[in-house]
């Protein structure tokens, strides 16, 4: 039987092989592999651009040359990244490889990749930091795998702490101490201030300012808000930067009409950032002599803090998925962390190898992983973005003056009927 199938085979593709020769047509696209006769075509979708995305499509080429027969094509999606994506996904077409964050919007569309991962001992699983495989986990399945991630640090300009003669902050302060120096280094003769408050804040971001002081947005089952999201605690958190902006001691940064905060640091005029790895390059290509410390503690209490990450996710409706398991593989290897500089290795040896724990910029942003272990809002509840809005208005409003308390049992009170 076998012989006669192969039999079979061998004349079709002899004449497959001799009209090809005669109509000049060797070699064209096969919709199936999504490429040549010989190659499959991988794609890659990423939100990146700029120095970024070349580096990605560098990683792209060197995967090519390691697996003969395969095209990596590259989509940058930039701002329309979710639109694009949901898409494809919608129309049964989504890339086979995508960068990912929004787990419970995206992962009934996703691969579980608990089996290669614990299949694959290639992946060297044990070498990523663990806590960054809570952020990828829907109902304790795994949908992506982490490829890059910063905390939150506070930024420091050295240069107005030395010309005020105060002492830089050092890892273990507590907010007393950041408001007290954030009073010191005011001037408004000079248009300089302590701090940087933004006008429109993600509200993702200030979780770590809440779980800090003991509050929280939901409930740790992701079906509470009354309770968390406007408990004295959580009120506190955020009151604490809108008395601030009211007292003088920050500028409200990034609302309409003004300057980003990144921006208004590089230009000498706050001297405290908060903020994740993103904005450092371009600090040090301003000139600034910059510096940066782990958050502040709320007194007696733990700091903590919440993780930005990025990770890679493969489709569902993909017709590659063992050879895209081999390029998210690749992607995460060591050789491509130490590419990518737009964000923090995700792996302890490439830390260790660079050293990037016991440099004082980057040790911070180490220490504050080891207290993110927190789970974020939005990956307990998946009404949490109906939920957001109304909190995200609240916080808006403490930032221009309104009580932190009051603004906090509004939201929860307009909020209530998305989680029945």
């Amino acid at each position: 039987m076998k012989k006669r199938i192969s039999l079979i085979v061998l004349a079709t593709t002899l004449m497959v092989s001799i009209l090809s020769a005669c109509s000049g047509n060797a070699g064209t696209a096969n919709p199936e592999n999504g490429g040549s006769d010989q190659t499959k075509t991988l794609r890659f979708a990423t939100w990146d651009t700029g120095d970024a995305l070349k580096i990605e499509q560098d990683i792209a080429k060197k995967f090519e040359a390691e697996h003969p027969g395969t095209k990596v094509q590259v989509e940058a999606y930039a701002d329309g990244f979710d639109q694009k994506l949901a898409a494809g996904f919608g129309a049964g077409n989504p890339p086979d490889v995508m960068y990912m964050w929004d787990f419970p919007t995206y992962h009934q569309s996703l691969e579980p990749l608990d089996d290669f991962a614990e299949k694959d001992k290639d992946l060297k699983i044990d070498d990523f930091y663990k806590g960054l495989f809570n952020y990828g986990k829907i109902d304790d399945k795994l949908y992506g795998i982490p490829a890059g991630f910063t905390t939150r640090v506070v930024y420091y300009n050295k240069k107005l702490f030395d010309a005020a003669g105060v002492p830089y902050p050092k890892d273990g302060w507590e907010w007393s101490d950041f408001q007290d120096i954030a009073k010191k280094l005011t001037d408004p003769s000079k248009k300089q201030y302590g701090f940087g408050a933004r006008a429109e804040n993600d509200t993702y971001d200030l979780q770590g300012f809440v779980w800090s002081n003991g509050g929280s947005f939901i409930s740790p089952d992701g079906k509470t808000i009354e309770g968390y999201m406007n408990s004295k605690e959580t009120a506190e958190a955020i009151q604490m930067f809108g008395d601030m902006v009211k007292d003088g001691t920050a500028v409200l940064t990034g609302g309409k009409g003004q300057q980003s905060g990144d921006d208004i640091f590089k230009g000498g005029k706050i001297a405290m950032w908060e903020s994740g790895i993103w904005p450092l390059e371009s600090f040090k290509q301003a000139g600034v002599d910059v510096g940066t410390v782990e958050i502040p503690a709320f007194p007696g209490k733990p700091v903590k803090g919440v993780l930005a990450e990025s990770a890679l996710s493969i489709a569902k409706d993909s017709k590659h998925k063992d050879l895209a398991w081999e390029f998210v593989k690749f992607y995460v290897s060591n050789e491509s962390i130490k590419m990518r500089v737009a964000d923090l290795p995700v792996r302890q040896s490439v830390v260790n190898e660079l050293k990037k724990d016991q440099d004082p910029l980057y040790k911070p942003y180490y220490t504050m992983l080891e207290r993110s272990d927190n789970t974020p809002a939005f990956l307990l509840n998946p009404k949490w973005n109906e939920v957001n809005r109304q909190l995200s208005a609240a916080v808006e409003a403490v930032m221009h003056g309104s009580n932190a308390q009051e603004a906090l049992n509004q939201a929860v009170k307009d909020s209530e009927r998305f989680l029945k």
